[in-house]
């Protein structure tokens, strides 16, 4: 499909909404936006009554009654508010209104499949007993998946996404243009794995997947993934490697998410898959493995010694009856910041929630152990950023990159905490999440305004998601009659 078509479908959805300051200069005494520049470079975020991050030794940080000076898309400086004086800001948001604000850092979910937004109630059809039968289902619905349809779908899981906090997403897909276009209509940082081997698109190749990592204007960011590795050749293994280290580029593909898989890398390549990464090279701090259930304690061993990321996915694993991921033997061999947490798709998860997909990582592991809750809210920040290579995001810190969620704290999820030990906030947050952002930034840019998304327009996007999904049901049933 030409770029232009998808182009047309991303105005088609494209939201009017404007950040502009007041006709006739106006101040509105309930709002908690003061603009005085609608082309705002200057932001003060102001008296936040709680601020959660993570510092740069990875402790975590909770300041009460701080604000945040924002330049551009980085943040400058963190800071009592009674030091800051409220002049020359473009923007002031006053985060100690009306009960005040809860800040926390962006959140980051590192495995996701944007493109099949569309096949949410599809997989009724086929409901399978195990996550081989759901992947073989899946893939007779998406090769009727046109490109016009995976770009609607993308925007439809990152706008999603984006409500629930998440404004960092790796996303797994066939199709890099759709996802692409997505990047571009939400502004998500979006890191863009195309397949370099895919069941619904047998012309993908290394070669393609090599065009898009020269990219250097694209506004998501390339990486490549094979699903999984048995099925990859030992030649197209060698060509990821060479592609991971000419380009510096991510690499990632679903590890041993179920014992056939786990088998099958041996029946065919005549080895585990930590052997078979590491026999190509792959076995390193630029590659992301998903799911991770069924491997020995010695191949924990050697994925934590070579820094290889993991995206723990507990709510996916639970649905498709996949198994549990091994974590407290992760975190006996210090693996534990290297484990970050994804939303898989709507296939595997009821909502594009990382929030819930943290809580559920809290309970899958209770048994062994309780995951406590700094712990998990590293998972979806520093964790995350850590694992994707990007420094500069998962925290607000001086000199970070200004992606951040602003929480309600006079909410049902909030209310009551304990006023003296305030980080049970964050155990509220996670607990009782699924609560949706009441403002989001991204990159120094506010995305959501007052629960409202400012780029999308979301009711003609529920309009076409609805078309798409049951234009492409039609050619399912099509095809089985």
């Amino acid at each position: 499909m030409k770029p232009e078509t998808l182009q047309s479908i991303a105005a088609s959805l494209a939201s009017h909404a404007k950040i502009e300051p007041k006709k006739g200069g106006k101040k509105d005494a309930h709002s908690r936006y003061e603009i005085k520049n609608k082309n705002y470079q200057r932001v003060l975020i102001h008296n936040a009554r709680f601020l959660f991050t993570t510092d740069k030794d990875d402790h975590i940080s909770i300041l009460e009654n701080h604000s945040i000076i924002i330049e551009g898309d980085i943040i400058k400086e963190v800071l009592p508010s009674d030091k800051v004086k409220q002049q020359n800001f473009d923007i002031v948001y006053d985060a100690g209104k009306r009960g005040g604000a809860v800040i926390t850092p962006g959140l980051i979910n590192t495995h996701a499949h944007i493109h099949m937004y569309l096949m949410r109630s599809a997989m009724m059809l086929d409901e399978g007993e195990s996550i081989d039968e759901t992947i073989a289902a899946m893939a007779r619905w998406q090769k009727f998946e046109t490109e016009a349809a995976l770009a609607i779908a993308a925007i439809g899981d990152i706008t999603e996404q984006q409500k629930y906090g998440i404004t960092t997403t790796l996303t797994h897909g066939p199709s890099f243009e759709a996802a692409e276009i997505a990047a571009q209509s939400t502004k998500q940082n979006l890191i863009n794995a195309v397949s370099a081997v895919s069941n619904s698109r047998p012309d993908n190749t290394p070669e393609m997947a090599a065009e898009y990592l020269k990219e250097k204007n694209s506004a998501s960011i390339p990486a490549i993934n094979i699903h999984y590795l048995y099925k990859a050749s030992s030649e197209v293994l060698k060509q990821m490697r060479a592609l991971q280290e000419q380009y510096n580029a991510l690499f990632t593909f679903h590890m041993a998410e179920s014992e056939f898989v786990a088998k099958q890398a041996e029946k065919i390549h005549g080895m585990r898959e930590t052997a078979l990464l590491e026999k190509h090279g792959l076995l390193n701090e630029r590659t992301l493995a998903s799911h991770v259930i069924y491997v020995t304690g010695s191949e924990i061993k050697k994925l934590v010694q070579h820094k290889v990321g993991i995206a723990h996915l507990p709510t996916s694993n639970a649905i498709h009856k996949s198994g549990t991921f091994k974590f407290w033997l992760f975190d006996e061999k210090n693996g534990a910041p290297y484990v970050s947490l994804g939303t898989d798709s709507v296939v595997s998860k009821s909502r594009l929630d990382i929030l819930t997909e943290a809580y559920q990582a809290r309970i899958t592991h209770l048994y062994d152990n309780t995951i406590k809750f700094g712990s998990l809210f590293k998972m979806i920040t520093a964790n995350g950023a850590r694992v994707l290579h990007m420094p500069d995001r998962g925290k607000i810190l001086p000199g970070h990159k200004a992606d951040i969620c602003f929480w309600k704290l006079k909410d049902r999820g909030f209310v009551p905490y304990d006023v003296n030990n305030p980080i049970t906030l964050v155990g509220n947050l996670i607990t009782h999440g699924g609560r949706t952002v009441r403002d989001l930034m991204i990159n120094g840019k506010f995305i959501i305004k007052d629960r409202k998304h400012l780029l999308i327009n979301e009711s003609e996007l529920l309009d076409q998601t609805q078309s798409a999904h049951m234009q492409m049901r039609g050619k399912v049933e099509k095809g089985r009659a």
